[in-house]
């Protein structure tokens, strides 16, 4: 049942590939266009006034290109003049501070703190964080529990609640 299957689909598709062919083969050698001649074009030629005034109708907006430089001009003055009114807005006193919650797992290293610490933007760089741990011999002394800091803490503050 299979293999009949299988002969028929191929006898199918042989019998599409000859006929494709055929008509490649015995069909018009040159395609023929649906497009008016070139004449009628001509004769619809537009002046500068009628174009535009057919343009508006359907809802386009024309310029020269003298008004269009003006109008990209004025809003890019725009958006400086916008700029430096939210810059005058905040005030160089404000300054973001960063909270995070830290859960320190058994198994966790002190480079592993490190770099979750500066993904939460609390220090700057996570291997001057384990550098400092290394340097005062705690890196096996870390504490699993979860923790709280800010970016306003000092390295000596984060070190000492991690490792005790």
């Amino acid at each position: 049942m299979m293999t009949n299957t299988l002969r028929s689909f191929a006898a199918g598709l042989l019998i599409a590939t000859t006929t494709i062919g055929a008509v490649y083969l015995f069909g018009p050698s040159t395609a023929e266009s649906t497009e008016k001649p070139a004449e009628s074009v001509e004769k619809q030629v537009l002046s500068e006034d009628e174009m535009i005034e057919q343009l508006a109708s359907t809802g386009f907006v024309i310029h020269t290109e003298e008004e269009w430089n003006k109008q990209l001009a004025a809003s890019a003055n725009k958006e400086i003049e916008e700029k430096q009114g939210e810059k005058e807005k905040q005030s160089p006193e404000e300054k973001v501070v960063y909270r995070a919650i830290l859960s320190v797992s058994m198994g966790m290293t002190s480079i592993d703190v490190g770099n979750a610490l500066e993904k939460a933007k609390i220090i700057v760089d996570g291997m001057e964080f384990y550098s400092e741990v290394e340097k005062r011999g705690l890196e096996n002394e870390l504490r699993p529990g979860t923790f709280e800091f800010e970016s306003g803490m000092s390295m000596e503050e984060i070190i000492s609640t991690i490792f005790k």
